[in-house]
């Protein structure tokens, strides 16, 4: 195929793919604003993670609302348990890689805080388990998913799952529902 025809099958997948979403995650996403914007009133955080693109759109997020989205406004709460190095290796060499995620949830996480997962197939280890340990201590347990959710019905909720097989359509999503929630933040908050 060519790189002109490649490019537009990319744009034509995509653009297939945020058409449908909407519909698809518009109440878990009204959810999923509601308990961040009362976690963030009542003096809590949010704690997202992932691994790989994943890992870079969980960092990606907190820095937007740690720092700012649209406008200039007070900081967010919000942390990604993907950037420290010491941490990440240590867990992952002392209690294996399963536990990478809910470790850090079990040390720094506090009832009221919402946890957010983001896998594209709802089957990453570390992320079960690190929402696992999120419900077990009190904390909203939430999750991007894409496919069929894969682990997280029933444990995730609000869960948003996108309706797509393909990985880089469901990352695309992910960090268009990341942005919207940045900004539903900002307004629901008072700062936008």
């Amino acid at each position: 195929m060519a790189p002109d025809e490649l490019l537009q099958r990319a744009f034509d997948d995509h653009q297939q793919v945020a058409r449908a979403t909407p519909a698809a995650v518009r109440e878990p996403f009204a959810r999923l604003v509601s308990v961040a914007a009362q976690a963030l009133r009542d003096g809590n955080k949010l704690l997202f993670f992932g691994n790989g693109g994943s890992a870079a759109d969980a960092q990606h997020l907190a820095t937007e609302l740690t720092v700012r989205f649209e406008s200039d406004r007070p900081p967010i709460a919000a942390i990604a348990l993907t950037t420290d190095t010491s941490t990440l290796t240590a867990i992952g060499n002392d209690l294996g890689f399963d536990r990478l995620f809910a470790r850090q949830i079990e040390a720094l996480g506090r009832p009221g805080d919402v946890a957010i997962g983001i896998t594209t197939s709802g089957r990453s280890r570390n992320v079960v388990l690190g929402l696992q340990a999120a419900r077990e201590r009190g904390l909203v347990a939430a999750a991007l998913a894409g496919r069929d959710g894969g682990d997280l019905p029933g444990l995730a909720d609000p869960l948003l799952i996108v309706p797509s097989q393909d990985t880089a359509r469901i990352q695309e999503m992910h960090i268009t529902l990341g942005h919207a929630l940045c900004a539903a933040l900002e307004r629901d908050l008072g700062m936008g």
